[in-house]
């Protein structure tokens, strides 16, 4: 198994890095994981829409950022482990909704919990992205319905991620659209 040795080399570093600093558990890159997919969605429906026979493109980018979403949930995975009770980190963004006392950012939490579910989704995901290279080869829509499958993947993670009820409703809400 291949992920083993690559987290007993990687586990050591990160407690080191948290004890070095004084802090738990220092999320990495924790937007990318929602960005990743979301720029797949923008891509692949430009592609779609300028360039549909671009099909070996289109095959590259669907599974290709879901790869390196995956990729960076496991390495918030990792740093999390190397932290011996990780707290939720919440990461907000921007002030999505201020009226009077009500204030609602766009934000992520990052707790154990979400990330298993982020690494869930961004797993399955890519094997079902991989699965539909072979399965919709000669539909006319490919580029299209990849796009549409990275959009719902970004909802997905949106979802799990999200730092409140208002932005997971966002993720709840755009999942039923994409499966419409």
């Amino acid at each position: 198994m291949v992920g083993a040795p690559l987290i007993s080399l990687v586990l050591p570093l990160a407690q080191e890095a948290a004890t070095a600093h004084g802090v738990g558990f220092v999320p990495f890159l924790p937007a990318w994981m929602i960005l990743l997919p979301f720029i797949g969605f923008l891509v692949n429906g430009a592609i779609a829409y300028l360039a549909p026979e671009r099909r070996k493109l289109v095959s590259l980018i669907g599974p290709g950022v879901l790869g390196l979403a995956f990729l960076v949930a496991a390495v918030n995975l990792v740093l999390m482990l190397g932290v011996h009770e990780p707290e939720p980190v919440v990461r907000s963004y921007w002030t999505w909704i201020d009226v009077g006392q009500l204030r609602i950012d766009a934000a992520l939490q990052l707790d154990p919990l979400s990330i298993i579910m982020a690494l869930v989704v961004t797993s399955v995901s890519f094997i079902i992205h991989i699965y539909s290279v072979g399965y919709m080869g000669a539909d006319p829509g490919y580029a299209r319905y990849f796009s549409y499958l990275n959009l719902f993947v970004f909802f997905m993670l949106v979802l799990v991620l999200a730092g409140n009820f208002a932005v997971m409703f966002v993720g709840w809400e755009g999942v039923g659209l994409c499966s419409y």
